[in-house]
């Protein structure tokens, strides 16, 4: 059956749910925002800061938000939201499964399948555009978890501009499909490695939403 997934705890602010792991950006751009709000009636300068501000504000609540969601029935579903951005067979007989993911998308990574979180890796790397095929080699952490199809591999991968991935679970940890894992911080990538004899039911171009969209056929 669907459930909404809720285990995560995260903060708000004007009644937008906030991913974890927001706060060293988000606060300090809110406190600008509200300070020279607060004396824009008084000094010219405050008033011309406050407009930017107040508009990179606004534009932080809306990447950071957090939805809830009524998670899909499937055997995997998406663990990002975005955009198809390739559809790979690997010479394991696995296929992969790339979804770029825009500064408008929201940007908290949800697990593919339920299961057991088998290793959480960190792996430095650079921080070319997540579009480009050099950004297999960006800053990334990769996922395995033991699942009802065996092991499962995700990995989030950052772009030009993220430069921060935050992993929300340890090693060891069972997840529900849909849970919430971890953000990746402005624009990025996801790659998921269906196992072989998955056929995949998304196309490239194809929007995704995490814990909604199917990414396999039965």
């Amino acid at each position: 059956m669907p459930h909404s997934q809720t285990s995560a705890p995260r903060d708000s602010i004007a009644g937008v749910r906030l991913a974890r792991g927001a706060s060293p950006w988000l606060l300090p751009t809110v406190a600008t925002a509200a300070l020279s709000l607060a004396r824009a009636r008084r000094s010219g300068a405050a008033k011309a800061v406050a407009v930017p501000a107040t508009a990179l504000a606004a534009g932080m609540l809306w990447f950071f938000r957090d939805p809830e969601r009524e998670i899909a029935q499937g055997r995997v579903i998406s663990p990002a939201d975005g955009v198809v951005q390739s559809i790979m067979p690997w010479k394991d007989g696995r296929t992969r499964v790339a979804i770029f993911m825009s500064p408008l998308n929201v940007h908290v990574n949800r697990a593919p399948l339920s299961g057991t979180v088998t290793s959480v890796e960190h792996v430095p790397g650079g921080f070319v555009p997540a579009f480009n095929k050099e950004s297999e080699n960006n800053e990334r952490v990769v996922w395995h978890f033991d699942t009802e199809l065996g092991d499962i591999e995700m990995i989030q991968i950052a772009g030009a501009v993220a430069r921060r991935i935050v992993p929300y679970l340890p090693q060891g940890t069972k997840v529900e499909q849909g849970d919430r894992i971890g953000l990746i911080r402005f624009g990025s990538r996801v790659d998921l490695y269906l196992p072989e004899g998955v056929e995949v039911a998304v196309e490239v171009g194809q929007k995704t939403v995490a814990g909604v969209t199917r990414i396999d056929r039965d």
